[in-house]
């Protein structure tokens, strides 16, 4: 059963059951009944008047979602989570000089619908801010970003020997793809999303591989999501087209924890979250049957965000000792596929730029942007007023990650660093 520190929560959301989880990014949430419903604080009765039966996440109103975000670990019976377990002393953040910005950040803030916005450079916090009667102790779940999280477990893997090479096919480590289409995928292709095999990752389509996987029965014994994946057909050859598909971002999970022997938030735990001093206890939701879904679904503060943003930032050492491979995130994080905008890539389950900055994403606004050649990193959580991919809200991040590189820029300039 899933356990959490009560301290560590805040904004507690209780006696709710999810019914399903839908692949990777979105949950399908069911009422638990009157008796569960009875359970619930006086403060979440008021931000969830009811919640929808059967239907996906997106089509939850705005006060559901504002609820529901910070607590989707929480919502008893829903999804099972494991805990990510912290060391005993947080890394500091230490505090640096407001940060003068181009921008209004209040404004800002209220068109992202922001949760939480920090900024940190050179090692400091120059930006702490809170939204939505979000706070610090609370946690905010990360969608997406997960992504960026399972890649860089990939790259531990490899330097722990657990994966021999990126070049191995994925049907080395997970035998029941033998004869599909992903039999002749390499893992290094499957971490770029350029394995070929075809996929649909339209929520808004119902005969989406999304929302068909939903309904999927696996064979007996058989992982639900393998189970499903194998049946695919190829549309391309393995390495020639990129196509975004969280479905393989959960094979990636699955692939790793059957090479290491551990559960994903266990080998979290003991690579990253505790040696690099993260100050709360996170969780990772599983799925149906019991694998934490790589794609998505890891609660966190959002220092900690920002703590694993300025972790990999510090070339994802601890104490000066690698915790990935040699090299790992210079490929890791630059562009190794061609996604049809300018100036922008994929990486290995990062999201790159061509100036050298990255990012992890996550629907609804979730977010961490990573700028070595600035020693900055910006983490913000959020619930976009037009929901999921709110082009708007996106296309304002993307801004405002300019603004403060040119406020970073414009210091040096002024001190004549």
């Amino acid at each position: 059963m899933f356990n959490a520190k009560s301290h560590q929560l805040g904004n507690p959301v209780a006696g709710m059951k999810i019914g399903k989880m839908v692949l990777g990014a979105l949950a399908l949430l069911a009422v638990a009944g009157a008796a569960g419903w009875s359970s619930l604080d006086r403060e979440t009765r008021g931000l969830i008047a009811s919640l929808p039966t059967n239907r996906d996440v997106l089509f939850w109103s705005q006060p559901q979602r504002d609820a529901a975000f910070r607590a989707l670990d929480r919502l008893p019976i829903l999804a099972k989570a494991r805990v990510v377990a912290t060391g005993a002393t947080p890394s500091p953040l230490p505090p640096g000089p407001p940060l003068a910005l181009p921008v209004e950040v209040d404004a800002y803030m209220a068109g992202q619908r922001s949760a939480a916005l920090l900024i940190v450079h050179d090692g400091k916090l120059r930006l702490e801010r809170y939204g939505l009667d979000f706070a610090a102790q609370g946690r905010w779940t990360s969608f997406s970003v997960a992504k960026s999280m399972t890649s860089t477990l990939m790259g531990a893997a490899v330097r722990d020997g657990a994966i021999r090479s990126l070049d191995d096919k994925v049907s080395d480590y997970v035998q029941e793809m033998k004869g599909s289409a992903y039999d002749q995928v390499s893992i290094r292709q499957l971490l770029t999303m350029t394995s070929g095999v075809k996929w649909n990752e339209d929520y808004a389509d119902p005969n989406s591989d999304v929302a068909r996987f939903n309904n999927h029965k696996p064979e007996e014994g058989v992982d639900s999501l393998v189970s499903y994946l194998r049946k695919l057909p190829r549309a391309a050859p393995p390495g020639t087209r990129w196509n975004y598909s969280t479905g393989e971002t959960n094979l990636v999970g699955v692939l790793l924890a059957r090479a290491t022997g551990k559960p994903l938030a266990t080998y979290l735990s003991e690579k990253i979250w505790a040696p690099a001093g993260m100050e709360q206890d996170a969780t990772w939701i599983l799925s149906r049957t019991g694998q934490e879904i790589s794609g998505c679904c890891i609660q966190a503060a959002t220092r900690d965000f920002a703590r694993f943003g300025q972790f990999v930032l510090d070339g994802a050492r601890v104490n000066g000792r690698p915790v990935v491979a040699d090299g790992w995130l210079a490929e890791a994080t630059t562009r190794r596929a061609d996604i049809g905008q300018p100036g922008r890539g994929y990486g290995y389950q990062w999201w790159t730029y061509d100036d050298g900055s990255f990012a992890a994403r996550g629907i609804f606004g979730q977010g961490i942007f990573i700028d070595p050649k600035r020693k900055l990193v910006i983490a913000s959580n959020a619930n976009w007023a037009g929901g999921a991919q709110d082009r708007a809200a996106s296309a304002a991040r993307e801004a405002f990650y300019r603004a403060v590189q040119k406020a970073v820029d414009d210091e040096a300039g002024k001190s004549g660093g």
